[in-house]
């Protein structure tokens, strides 16, 4: 029996297969929702607009104000779940997402709004490392397959379904109050998942001690990295001039920085970060795939939601319609993905990543075909394809990136992945929206031609994902879970 199963991953608490299948459902939860606000906050920035008076300014900060300090979060949050328990974080991280949920929904001012919003990251940050390290703890080996292949499929389903539920709940509270509920939907969620993670997660670091020197001049590199990285590209509209782009080298500097810090810190004390997880192939490449995927996939549902909504007069629910055959392909594959990742390894995710590819390429080609019939159906089966191709890339590859990783790491190393993901998904946003703009700004220029060339920039991006998953296959054999991870 394994450790999971006897309770020694997981401390002193005895965990046995109904209390793992509990304690992951609890982390699913929790996942989705901070998930879900990445996205579901986009169709309701015309009626917010109207109804705070925001400025271009201040809608810019309520979308990627959250990104920015979810993305800051993520790895101290993860190293502190590693060496003090994931409980304690996973439970503050969801009552603060609860609290400021609630406080963005009661927001009177833009200021108000945004301040919520940062905290709300935060909070994000704090929650899904310990998702992620949860998994690695309390299963081992191959069984990881399915729980990694239910995140990815929460990964992408809440991502693609944020305008359709952003929609519905405009729709039921109204043009003036309806952007409200789409943060008051948290707070009953996020009371219920208080409660049961005290009770479900595991709050005891396995099996080592707790008692090591902090890493706070690593927390200030990575901190100051990311946000230098970050900061030009979610602010890419509003900081008008070239001289915002000097802060990308200064933030790279500054990271690799913060890996030759960590494996000096590395000889002495417990790192923020350990930097020889990298040695790994299949966290090194996985971790790339993450990063550049994260490009393209995300900025699909920027531009999209910004054609359908502007350029054609679609509603915000219309919106969030057009986009569910994505979510559906993707919650189908990843379940599937889950299950024969072990059988196929990195080919499998090659082939999700040529199938989203081709998926985008129908997109384009049925906007071009029939530029005036309805949107919602004639990129309803391209879409599917894409869909089915991103279960089978965003599930498997998380599980072969974090297959290695030993549980003591496991929740500093899901930081570092995700924090790729949140820097691919806002570097893609800044290129492809940059692009979708420029076009759209050109007299006469049709909103389908923006539409178009930034949805071919995003298959692009994705190609490039792809030759990386190639090369990878072709240097060396596919990694393959194995039998049982290192801890």
């Amino acid at each position: 029996m394994s450790s999971a199963r006897t309770g020694e991953s997981a401390g002193s608490e005895p965990y046995d297969e109904r209390r793992r299948q509990r304690a992951l459902g609890v982390g699913l939860v929790a996942a989705f929702m901070t998930l879900l606000d990445v996205s579901i906050v986009n169709v309701a920035i015309p009626s917010l607009e109207r109804a705070l008076h925001a400025g271009p300014s201040d809608l810019q900060w309520v979308l990627s104000g959250y990104a920015l300090t979810f993305g800051l979060a993520l790895v101290p949050a993860g190293r502190f779940g590693d060496l003090h328990g994931r409980r304690n974080a996973f439970v503050f991280g969801i009552a603060l997402f609860t609290v400021t949920s609630a406080l963005a929904g009661l927001a009177q001012s833009p200021g108000a709004l945004i301040v919520a919003r940062l905290l709300q990251g935060v909070a994000a940050g704090l929650v899904n490392p310990q998702v992620i390290g949860m998994i690695q703890q309390l299963f081992q080996g191959p069984e990881r397959a399915r729980p990694f292949g239910l995140l990815g499929a929460t990964v992408g389903v809440s991502t693609a379904i944020g305008p359709l539920l952003g929609g519905l709940l405009i729709a039921a509270g109204g043009p003036e109050h309806g952007w409200r509920w789409v943060f008051f939907v948290n707070v009953p969620v996020g009371i219920v998942a208080v409660l049961l993670g005290w009770r479900l997660m595991p709050h005891r670091p396995p099996g080592q001690a707790v008692r090591r020197r902090s890493d706070p001049i690593g927390v200030l590199l990575l901190g100051i990295g990311v946000t230098l990285v970050l900061l030009p590209l979610v602010q890419r509209q509003q900081w008008h001039g070239p001289v915002k782009w000097l802060l990308l080298p200064a933030g790279l500097v500054t990271l690799v920085g913060f890996v030759l810090w960590e494996r000096r810190y590395a000889r002495k004390g417990s790192p923020l970060f350990d930097v020889r997880i990298f040695r790994q192939q299949s966290y090194a490449l996985g971790s790339l795939i993450a990063l550049i995927y994260f490009g393209g996939f995300t900025a699909l549902f920027f531009i999209f939601t910004l054609y359908l909504q502007t350029g054609r007069g679609y509603s915000a629910l219309v919106a969030g319609l057009a986009i569910t055959p994505f979510a559906l392909g993707s919650a189908g594959a990843s379940a599937v993905g889950g299950r024969v990742v072990n059988r196929f390894g990195r080919p499998l995710v090659a082939a999700g990543l040529l199938t989203v590819v081709a998926g985008l390429g129908l997109v384009a080609l049925a906007i071009e075909l029939a530029p005036h019939a309805p949107v919602p159906w004639v990129t309803a089966v391209p879409l599917l394809v894409a869909g089915i191709g991103s279960g089978l890339v965003i599930a498997p590859n998380q599980t072969l990136t974090l297959s290695q990783v030993p549980v003591p790491q496991a929740g500093s190393g899901a930081g570092m992945l995700q924090t790729g993901q949140r820097i691919g998904s806002a570097a893609g946003i800044a290129i492809v929206g940059a692009i979708f703009f420029s076009i759209v700004s050109e007299a006469g220029a049709p909103w389908s031609r923006a539409f178009e060339r930034s949805l071919l920039v995003s298959a692009g991006i994705i190609t490039l994902a792809l030759l990386v998953a190639l090369i990878d296959i072709a240097r060396h054999r596919p990694v393959k879970v194995k039998g049982r991870a290192p801890s």
